[in-house]
């Protein structure tokens, strides 16, 4: 599938990507509005997710803690990114179906220029949570679309800059959706 491979490298004005500009002064994170703190761990599959804070266009703020029991998805796009146009139709329209079944998605745009208003109007048909701004440390992006999934028991079990096409969901999420929410006793 074409979806799986596609991304787009993001590079600095001056040459190079964002891999190698942690410094820049357009880099993703100063987009995003990100604060994290000099510890902080990057993602890391098969590990607890690192903490984080979403800012809703409303001005509600949700974090991962208040996202336990349910699979999540943080989908990272800009409105310049082909694969990113065709992959946020395909995760609203998964979203509507599975949301019964404890997933959530958030879209965050790598755009801080991007208005509130042009976010309002864009997501205004779509069902998936659109974010204002992000803090932990999930900017840290070589490409757009990256998505991350992390499980009911709050641990990374997918992270990569690629899109999702139908394939790659069912196969990342449906097995997690099956998993029943941790108790807590159990975790």
């Amino acid at each position: 599938m074409t979806g799986r491979s596609a991304a787009v490298v993001l590079r600095r004005p001056y040459g190079g990507t964002l891999a190698r500009a942690r410094t820049a002064t357009v880099g993703l994170g100063a987009l995003l509005a990100i604060a994290v703190p000099a510890t902080a761990k990057a993602p890391v599959i098969g590990q607890p997710a690192p903490a984080f804070q979403v800012k809703l266009l409303d001005g509600t703020k949700v974090s991962l803690a208040d996202l336990k029991g349910q699979v999540v998805v943080l989908n990272f796009w800009a409105t310049w990114c082909g694969p990113c146009k065709r992959e946020l139709p395909l995760l609203d329209a998964y979203y509507r179906a599975q949301k019964d079944h404890g997933l959530r998605v958030f879209a965050i745009t790598t755009e801080g220029s991007v208005p509130n208003y042009a976010l309002k109007n864009l997501f205004a048909a779509m069902a998936i949570t659109p974010i204002k701004g992000i803090k932990g440390p999930y900017g840290d992006l070589n490409a757009v679309p990256t998505n991350y999934v992390i499980d009911r028991a709050g641990v990374v079990r997918y992270a990569k800059a690629a899109a999702f096409d139908l394939e790659d969901l069912n196969r990342e999420l449906v097995p997690l959706l099956k998993e029943p929410a941790p108790t807590a006793a159990g975790g």
